[in-house]
């Protein structure tokens, strides 16, 4: 019964993917997983995130002439969010479009990917990939069995059950996901209590009063529909303290048994997709605030002075802390550093 439900929510890509290559008897059909926490669509519709995986999954089956194919399982319908991780690393999962921070709890120093403050603009993320801080991060990863093929930012922002979340002091004694541990040590120096769940259970919790305010990625407040149980918004847009890095990942143990010709094609493929993710993500900076606007929700904007007050509690908490659980993690904030604000 779970194949077949699975294979409903796969429809939109399985018969373009899958039908093509049986038409080539000489092709070895390998059909990839991917696997992702975000509500399906298809390649035209939906969460951008869903969207990037299926055109991923087109594109392999085409420039591999059918040997690959590949099958979306959004909405962790495949297997739990946070699982995904290490089902990766053992080569059980083919690829994800993950949380990389969600991961933090097995390797802290996942933990850069969504570190308050460190990134504020997708010009900086941007340019993590080219960069020292990227190259040691990226190596990182891949010895722990994952291969990172998309650099996928986004800015994120912040609802709330009643009063607009802007100032820290404005979390003062509620209940407030952030999102990783270091967004929380935050969220605790400013006096709020914090929760710890997947962005797809915030709707509930946020439903049933168990969360007051939670921060995630301007695509899922969309995706979610958390505008049905909020009252205010703070937006991403233009500025935030709040980047998560959500990349396009590949199992490397899968990985390293593809021909070097296929490897080639799917890194290609990954870079490509980097390009759409951030013009998709910066597009529902500004949807985001359109939608709850729509619903009656008064929509706030961050300045600098405000950035600059969450960045120095973040900087002497969860910088501190995180650069203290390891060499390689100090390393990593060091360089992270670097990297010019604009």
């Amino acid at each position: 019964m779970k194949i077949s439900r699975r294979h409903v929510l796969a429809g939109a890509l399985v018969a373009p993917v899958v039908i093509a290559p049986r038409l080539r008897a000489a092709a070895v059909l390998q059909t990839l997983k991917i696997s992702h926490q975000f509500p399906g669509g298809t390649i035209e519709e939906g969460d951008f995130r869903d969207r990037l995986c299926r055109t991923f999954a087109v594109e392999i089956e085409k420039r591999t002439g059918g040997a690959l194919a590949a099958q979306v399982y959004p909405n962790s319908s495949l297997m739990k969010t946070v699982a995904q991780f290490s089902a990766l690393r053992k080569g059980v999962l083919d690829l994800s479009l993950y949380p990389i921070s969600y991961a933090g709890g097995e390797f802290a120093e996942l933990n850069i990917g969504l570190m308050p403050g460190l990134v504020s603009s997708y010009k900086q993320g941007g340019a993590w990939k080219s960069s020292a801080v990227g190259h040691q991060f990226a190596d990182f990863l891949a010895a722990k069995g994952v291969v990172i093929l998309s650099w996928i930012w986004q800015a994120g922002g912040v609802v709330s059950r009643a009063k607009p979340i802007i100032d820290p002091q404005d979390v003062k004694g509620l209940k407030v996901r952030g999102g990783s541990r270091e967004m929380d040590m935050v969220l605790k120096t400013a006096g709020a209590a914090v929760l710890t769940t997947p962005s797809n259970e915030i709707y509930v919790a946020m439903q049933t009063g168990a969360c007051d305010a939670a921060i995630t990625s301007s695509t899922s407040l969309i995706s979610f529909r958390l505008e049905e149980v909020s009252k205010s918004l703070t937006t991403g847009r233009g500025k935030s303290y709040w980047f998560m890095l959500e990349p396009l990942v590949m199992s490397k143990q899968v990985f390293d048994a593809l021909t070097k010709g296929q490897q080639d094609a799917i890194m290609a493929i990954g870079a490509e997709m980097e390009e759409f993710g951030t013009k998709e993500a910066m597009a529902d900076d500004q949807k985001v605030a359109e939608v709850y606007a729509k619903k009656g929700a008064s929509v706030h904007d961050l300045d600098d002075a405000i950035v600059e007050k969450w960045r120095a509690i973040a900087r002497d908490t969860a910088w501190k802390d995180y650069a203290a659980k390891s060499p390689l993690a100090a390393e990593l904030i060091r360089l992270a550093e670097q990297i010019p604000v604009s």
